[in-house]
């Protein structure tokens, strides 16, 4: 398999992660852009094989204070009725959802920073590679504090303890997530950093969440890694 990636991104920090590796491996050439600075509506958002939009702390519904959201809502929804293979993590799942009529707003339950799992929802069958993820002692990076409704049409794949909607699926071809299976330990030292004004109002223990962090992500690379190769192959 090869072919050309795009990822979007909204904070320098928060990029592909792990998932350039397995990308490498497949022999996919990767571009990288930051929607907040880049020429959107100069975009084509059809032409490459595969489309990640990342994540980034601001909200999906906040167009009017960030404009470039508008434009790149209108590119997701172009993409996602085209049927191309489209990954959404965090900001970029809800602005999927968006795109797919779905809605998104403050979550009741505060923020969800840390480490825990997630369990399968109710149509998790839809997308049999998100099963790695299931698996005993798996536990992923939660960082959000907005969650969305799972838009018409899209498969309910994941809920945590504290968000019933975690993730969805439409087709084979596009892939949402709230939480962040890409992560890698030492790079997570950029977020402490990037996100200490955010960790410090949620009273987040940095120390505490490094060490959760230690623990965690070799795991989760791992079946993060599976997850991948086993969506990439059934969406590109």
């Amino acid at each position: 398999m090869t072919g050309a990636a795009l990822a979007i991104t909204h904070v320098p920090f928060e990029d592909m992660g792990a998932w350039a590796e397995a990308l490498a491996e497949k022999q996919f050439t990767v571009q990288s852009i930051d929607a907040c600075t880049a020429k959107l509506a100069a975009l084509d958002f059809l032409k490459p094989d595969l489309l990640v939009v990342l994540g980034g702390p601001i909200g999906a519904y906040e167009t009017e204070v960030y404009p470039f959201l508008s434009t790149e809502i209108v590119g997701i929804r172009r993409r996602l009725e085209a049927r191309l293979a489209t990954l959404g993590i965090c900001l970029g799942a809800q602005l999927m959802a968006v795109a797919l009529g779905g809605a998104v707003y403050p979550g009741r339950s505060g923020k969800e920073i840390g480490w825990s799992s997630v369990s399968p929802g109710p149509q998790a069958a839809a997308c049999p590679a998100v099963s790695e993820l299931f698996a005993p002692g798996v536990q992923v990076l939660h960082w959000h504090g907005d969650t969305f409704d799972v838009p018409p049409g899209a498969a309910h794949l994941a809920v945590s303890r504290a968000y019933p909607n975690q993730a969805f699926a439409v087709g084979h071809h596009a892939l949402a997530l709230q939480f962040h299976p890409e992560v890698q330990a030492a790079a997570l030292e950029r977020w402490y950093v990037g996100h200490a004004c955010e960790l410090g109002a949620a009273r987040i223990d940095v120390a505490q969440l490094r060490e959760d962090s230690r623990r965690h992500a070799p795991l989760l690379q791992e079946a993060a890694r599976r997850l991948w190769r086993r969506w990439l192959d059934a969406a590109v």
